[in-house]
């Protein structure tokens, strides 16, 4: 089987041209074999170019790393979208691919030198759509009290076809990621488990950010994360609709859109290798 390595800010998958079946080529188990960076290629998630559906031009699946599916991934849609031109033998800047994913049509545009800009469609906010059941029945999740492991903590909920779950900081370097991480993912509030990030606010235009990812734990990037932490910082007063978020593999650039109310995501991906297995 060939494939190709590509990373989104260190955020990095195994990307495989699936076009001829509407199935994944592997199991949930073969990838999560294929993610073991001692045993395997090394990945944090194996990502299936898959043929069209819903009038899109190509329908894209991912497994974590320990074999979950996502309805989506920031990081691994700018690398799908790299690796499809890759696939059709040229780049073409200003090109769009409406892509088929579990969270609807996304749709990224090529900007050339391996800087992907993604339309990443309108947040979700309704706590029962993201989903989580703190403040059932209200508007937004914003500012709730959560405990976890005896502490409590302030925090706002966000869906960008995913669910995340952030929590605004003092300084990220201080967060015992490994340690907290998990807790809040397989918190009871969060019925289909959460990524979480945490946020330090340099200045309204520049946020810092780490993340505790569902189903591949620390990461070096979280496209969504990145989205979701801006629309969470809007909706908390602490930042502009524009903002460079880094991460611990770079930085994103990301737009709340007040107009069509859409989040946008500009960053890179870029090819590591190619190979058979």
């Amino acid at each position: 089987m060939q494939f190709s390595k590509y990373h989104g800010l260190g955020n990095d998958f195994i990307l495989i041209d699936n076009r001829q079946s509407d199935q994944p080529l592997v199991t949930p188990a073969e990838a999560v074999k294929m993610c073991d960076r001692h045993f395997g290629i090394g990945a944090d998630g194996v990502i299936f170019v898959l043929p069209p559906q819903n009038n899109c031009q190509y329908t894209m699946r991912i497994f974590n790393s320990d074999g979950s599916e996502p309805e989506m991934c920031g990081n691994g849609i700018r690398c799908f979208a790299q690796f499809v031109t890759e696939l059709e033998g040229k780049e073409e800047v200003g090109k769009q691919y409406p892509i088929h994913t579990l969270a609807g049509t996304i749709t990224p545009t090529i900007k050339g030198e391996g800087m992907i800009r993604v339309d990443m469609g309108e947040p979700e906010l309704t706590p029962a759509k993201i989903p989580t059941t703190l403040n059932q029945g209200g508007e937004k999740v914003v500012r709730e009290s959560l405990t976890v492991a005896d502490k409590e903590y302030e925090v706002s909920c966000v869906s960008m076809g995913n669910p995340h779950c952030l929590v605004f900081v003092d300084s990220v370097a201080d967060i015992d990621l490994e340690k907290i991480g998990p807790l809040f993912e397989t918190h009871a509030v969060f019925p289909q488990k959460t990524n979480t990030e945490f946020i330090e606010v340099v200045r309204p235009d520049y946020l810092k950010m780490r993340v505790w990812e569902r189903g591949a734990g620390i990461t070096l990037a979280c496209g969504t994360g990145a989205c979701a932490t801006v629309v969470a910082g809007v909706l908390n007063g602490k930042c502009d609709r524009t903002c460079t978020v880094e991460l611990p593999g770079g930085c994103l650039e990301i737009e709340w859109n007040e107009e069509d109310n859409h989040v946008y995501m500009t960053g890179p991906a870029l090819k590591v290798f190619s190979g058979n297995m």
